[in-house]
């Protein structure tokens, strides 16, 4: 891909909010004990008893303001609007590794965190995407959470399994591919495509390829999901190019969009075999 300014490239913090449902040890705890938790957890909550109109839909009480380094966000249990963002029977909505708990949404353990804007001096990208990610470790170990909910890629995840990715990354500076974007099948009517969501967060764009005939989603995905690594390590796609792909012979074409030619920036992408 074309090499940028890499501090540019991975997280521009704050996301989306992203959604947690509580494990055993943080089931049914009372509110008071919560604030607990999280204070010995060094995330010094605040309650707020006002979170305005336009997240009224989206957090019920109790509501805290939790705060990690540069990162600020409000906390709380998820309300109607943030449940039916992240319903898993939505067809928008992707599962990976992820079988969710009958009655999750009705058993107000599904809780919704809404990042806020930087606190005091502006950090690079990097600090900011690494405080962030911090945080959510510290989240789902403090909530015992099983499942986690990105809402960039409206996609649920095994929480644990996510922990492991992002810990991994913290160290490695290799994203989880898996963990943060979903790769969605779609009937073209004559052929079917593989599209990605949640990308363009982290590279501004998108991957969009028809799968070849013969070729199973498996396969697709794991020659995506190694192009959407190299876009975000190294940012977006800006000329159209040629390259190798993963067996012999085979070859990729990458066509990024035309300047001003859509507003949603994909990248379409098409396999080929010498011969």
């Amino acid at each position: 891909m074309d090499v940028d300014d890499r501090d540019a490239l991975i997280l521009p913090v704050p996301p989306e909010p992203f959604a947690l449902i509580l494990g055993p040890a943080m089931r049914g705890a009372s509110d008071d004990a919560i604030e607990t938790s999280l204070r010995h957890m060094g995330l010094q909550p605040e309650r707020v008893r006002d979170v305005g109109a336009d997240l009224d839909a989206r957090i019920a009480a109790p509501c805290f303001r939790l705060a990690f380094g540069t990162i600020s966000i409000l906390a709380g249990p998820a309300a109607s609007a943030a449940l039916d963002l992240a319903d898993p029977d939505h067809p928008s909505t992707s599962l990976l590794a992820a079988s969710l708990p009958r009655g999750w949404r009705e058993s107000g353990d599904c809780w919704i965190f809404v990042p806020e804007n930087d606190r005091g001096a502006s950090p690079s990208q990097t600090t900011r995407m690494r405080e962030f990610f911090k945080m959510m470790v510290l989240l789902i170990d403090l909530f015992d959470a099983g499942h986690l909910f990105w809402s960039p890629a409206r996609l649920w995840s095994d929480a644990p399994q996510f922990r492991a990715s992002i810990a991994e990354m913290l160290v490695s500076g290799m994203p989880p591919v898996l963990h943060l974007v979903a790769f969605r099948r779609q009937d073209l009517g004559s052929g079917a495509s593989i599209r990605t969501r949640g990308l363009a967060l982290f590279a501004g764009q998108e991957l969009e390829a028809r799968i070849p005939g013969g070729w199973t989603v498996a396969e697709m995905v794991r020659r995506l999901s190694r192009l959407a690594l190299d876009m975000m390590l190294n940012g977006p796609v800006r000329t159209a190019r040629t390259m190798r792909g993963l067996d012999a012979g085979e070859w990729i074409d990458l066509l990024p969009p035309m300047d001003g030619a859509s507003q949603r920036s994909t990248v379409i992408v098409e396999f080929g075999h010498d011969g």
